[in-house]
C-alpha cells in the first residue's frame, strides 16, 4: 500500500512538473494548422495520466500543436479493452494510427516521438 502511495504520488508530481515546465506550442499559419488537424483525425493516444513515458509523448504533441484524442486506458475499461483487442497488449504509450483503411498500433514513447516529429514537425 505504501509503494501504491508512493508511485500515485510521484506520478503526480511528474504531471505537475510537465504543466509547469512545458514550453509554448508551434506556431503554424491557420491553413497549415488545419492541415496538421485533418491528417490528426486518424490518431489517437491510449496513455495512464501519470505514466512518465506518456507525459513525454503528450509533450511532444503538446510542442507540435498536434491535437489527438487522449484515451484513459487505466480508467476507461472500454479504452482498455479496445488496446487489449486490437493493439494486443495494454502497454502506454500507444498511438492508434488510422490511415488508409488499416489500423497500426505504435507502442514506445520513443518510436512514437520519431513518428509525431517526422510528420508533424516544421
Amino acid at each position: 500500500m505504501l509503494m501504491k502511495a508512493l508511485r500515485v504520488g510521484l506520478g503526480q508530481l511528474i504531471v505537475v512538473g510537465d504543466l509547469l515546465t512545458r514550453g509554448g506550442k508551434l506556431k503554424r499559419s491557420p491553413e497549415a494548422q488545419a492541415g496538421v488537424e485533418q491528417q490528426a483525425r486518424g490518431l489517437s493516444l491510449y496513455q495512464f495520466h501519470a505514466c512518465p513515458f506518456c507525459v513525454k509523448t503528450r509533450r511532444t504533441l503538446h510542442k507540435l500543436n498536434v491535437p489527438v484524442v487522449l484515451r484513459d486506458a487505466k480508467n476507461d475499461e472500454q479504452h482498455r479493452q479496445a488496446l487489449l483487442n486490437e493493439g494486443g497488449r495494454v502497454k502506454v504509450p500507444c498511438l492508434r494510427i488510422e490511415e488508409n483503411g488499416m489500423t497500426t498500433w505504435m507502442y514506445e514513447s520513443k518510436v512514437i516521438i520519431a513518428y509525431l516529429n517526422k510528420r508533424f514537425a516544421a
